[in-house]
C-alpha cells in the first residue's frame, strides 16, 4: 500500500477543491482511495492505494501539480509583479496569457526536476523554497515587460510585442475551427483532439475566445464569423500566420453549428 498526502494552507480551500475533484476523478477510474480534512490550519488530501498503481498516481500528481503552479501560483505572480501601461481590458488579457504560456515547457521542466512524492507534499512550501530558480525565471521575465512600460504605452508598439510572445508560444494543439453565433463563440476539434470533451456545448464570449486560444495556441486556427462583423478581431492582429477568417451568411453558420 502506498500512502501519499498533499497538503495546502487552509486559506487556498477553493485551489484545494480542485485538486481533490481532479484526483477523485482519477481514483474512479483507476482505483484507490481518496480523502480530505482539515487540520491544524492544511487542507490534506490523503491518497491510499496498491502498490502496483503508484506509478500512476505518481505520473497524475506530477501533471496537475506542474499544471497549478503554472497556472493559478504563475497567475498570482504576474498580478502582483507585472506593471502595464493602460489599454483595452481585452488587450491587457492577451497580454497577461501569453506571459503566463511563456516558455511553458521550460517552467515545467523546472518544477518536475525538483519535485519528489514521497509520502507528503507541503504545496505552498515547495513552491516558495524549492522553487526559487522558476520564480527568478518568472522575474526576469515579468522585469522586462515592466522595464519597457513606457515604449508600451504605443498601441503599435503593445500589439508588436503581443505578437512577438505569442509566434515564441509553444506550439500545443493542431487545428481548431471557431463559428461565431449570436451570443458568443464555439470552438470545434477533431473528434480524437483531447479539447474535444472540454469545449463541448461551450459558449464562449470575447475574452474567453481570446484566453482559451492563447492556452491551446494551435497550430491552425479556422475563424467563420458573421456577414455583418467586418470588425478586425485581436485573433487575427496577433495569430497573423495561423488564422484563416471566413465570412459567411448566418443560415451557413447555422449548419456548420450543426457539425
Amino acid at each position: 500500500m502506498w500512502e501519499f498526502s498533499l497538503n495546502l494552507r487552509a486559506e487556498n480551500f477553493n485551489l484545494a477543491r480542485s485538486l481533490y475533484l481532479k484526483i477523485k476523478e482519477f481514483s474512479a477510474e483507476i482505483g484507490g482511495v481518496v480523502t480530505s480534512h482539515e487540520e491544524r490550519g492544511f487542507i490534506c488530501i490523503l491518497i491510499g492505494v496498491k502498490n502496483d498503481l503508484k506509478d500512476d498516481y505518481k505520473a497524475f500528481l506530477s501533471k496537475i501539480i506542474t499544471q497549478t503552479i503554472c497556472s493559478y501560483y504563475k497567475s498570482e505572480f504576474l498580478a502582483q509583479n507585472l506593471i502595464l501601461p493602460r489599454h483595452d481590458k481585452i488587450g491587457i488579457l492577451a497580454f497577461q496569457k501569453a506571459l503566463l504560456n511563456f516558455d511553458r515547457e521550460t517552467d515545467y521542466y523546472i518544477i518536475q526536476k525538483n519535485l519528489s512524492l514521497n509520502n507528503n507534499l507541503y504545496l505552498e512550501s515547495f513552491y516558495d523554497f524549492k522553487l526559487s530558480g522558476l520564480k527568478s525565471k518568472w522575474t526576469e521575465l515579468v522585469g522586462l515587460a515592466n522595464e519597457n512600460r513606457d515604449y508600451l504605452m504605443s498601441n503599435d508598439s503593445f500589439l508588436d510585442l503581443l505578437k512577438f510572445l505569442i509566434d515564441n508560444l509553444d506550439i500545443c494543439g493542431g487545428e481548431v475551427d471557431i463559428i461565431e453565433e449570436q451570443d458568443g463563440y464555439k470552438l470545434y476539434f477533431g473528434n480524437d483532439d483531447v479539447y474535444s470533451e472540454d469545449y463541448k456545448n461551450k459558449i464562449l464570449n470575447e475574452e474567453g475566445l481570446i484566453s482559451s486560444i492563447i492556452d491551446l495556441s494551435p497550430q491552425k486556427i479556422n475563424l467563420y464569423r458573421h456577414t455583418d462583423n467586418n470588425a478586425t478581431t485581436l485573433l487575427e492582429k496577433i495569430f497573423v500566420e495561423r488564422i484563416n477568417v471566413t465570412t459567411i451568411g448566418n443560415s451557413a453558420l447555422q449548419r456548420l453549428n450543426k457539425h
